[in-house]
């Protein structure tokens, strides 16, 4: 039997859109399903802007929660944990490492704040060797940091140190925002190696979110795809991203720019997105993909797409249902 450390059984969440008493509701997360087993591995989940991928990171820090479904975490409801709790099991990293930090404190004393906040250090004089030992385990130095404002580092460096920081509480899930979207090219892969140096020597869970499949391919143990607040397919990352069996999938690795395309290519998978992107109203469980779905059939509109098991890969599409396994 699987030791499962984190688990989305239903998950709904919707947000009302306007006045009190309005009736406009967005439904950003729909029916979520998925869990990560309690071994040290880099989860990802990954979808076009707009998808519910940040909406679902907000409901596992529980700054936010579900509308309908249970988020269980070892073994027990999410909602039942303390908030000081929590934040010692799972930890954040935001994109944007220039709004982790105050701009008017130096790093240095933020990170003595953070130790006295936590628990962590209970003695003044043990913050040295706490903080020694997380700016190292990022590669970093307190030489690096010490006296020095937020601004006066790279976006690198602070990017480091967020993860330091969140490092501090020893906690059981980094959940990462797109945390190498705003660093430079030659950055990201040093980061995303860190990512995965953490998880071996840590024992870290990491809940990767992004919307680039190749930072996807390159970190990623296990991926969920999410499309318009509906999961999609999840299994090995290898398997969803070299032979994606979702019409969606499939499409997500086809718009990703070849070094051989000219420029026309490029813009007409640009067109293909652009053409695509309104899709009609209609109820928030049946797929999101069918109006622009070359494999579209008279049930996708209707009924919808049931969960199927394919080579270890769970897929949700009418392509793959076999009436004779019972559908779901």
């Amino acid at each position: 039997m699987k030791n499962v450390l984190l688990r989305f059984e239903k998950v709904h969440k919707s947000f009302r859109v306007g006045h009190f008493f309005s009736r406009n509701v967005i439904h950003a997360v729909c029916d979520a399903n998925f869990e990560i087993e309690d071994r040290p591995a880099v989860f990802t989940l990954v979808g076009e802007s707009g998808s519910g991928k940040t909406t679902i990171a907000n409901l596992l820090l529980r700054t936010i929660n579900p509308t309908s479904g249970t988020i269980w975490l070892m073994n027990k409801n999410i909602k039942d944990f303390r908030k000081a709790d929590l934040i010692k099991l799972i930890q954040p990293i935001f994109q944007d490492p220039f709004e982790t930090f105050n701009p008017l404190k130096k790093v240095e004393a933020y990170f003595h704040l953070m130790l006295r906040k936590t628990s962590v250090s209970k003695r003044k004089t043990n913050d040295y060797y706490v903080l020694e030992r997380v700016l190292n385990e990022v590669g970093l130095a307190i030489e690096d940091i010490k006296g020095r404002y937020p601004h006066e580092l790279s976006g690198g460096q602070l990017q480091r140190l967020s993860i330091a920081r969140s490092l501090l509480v020893n906690p059981k899930i980094l959940v990462a925002d797109e945390p190498v979207s705003m660093l430079d090219a030659s950055l990201r892969i040093s980061m995303l190696n860190l990512f995965r140096k953490l998880r071996d020597e840590k024992v870290l869970h990491i809940f990767y979110i992004t919307h680039d499949l190749a930072t996807a391919y390159y970190i990623s143990d296990h991926i969920a795809v999410i499309l318009k607040g509906n999961i999609v397919e999840t299994g090995p990352a290898d398997k969803v991203l070299i032979c994606p069996l979702h019409p969606y999938t499939q499409l997500l690795k086809e718009s990703v720019p070849k070094i051989t395309e000219d420029k026309k290519q490029r813009t007409h998978k640009r067109e293909i997105w652009k053409n695509t992107e309104s899709v009609p109203g209609h109820s928030e469980y049946l797929c999101k993909f069918v109006y622009r779905c070359p494999h579209r059939r008279d049930v996708c509109e209707k009924e919808a797409p049931p969960k199927c098991t394919v080579d270890g890969v769970i897929v949700r599409c009418w392509l793959y249902h076999n009436p004779s396994e019972g559908g779901v």
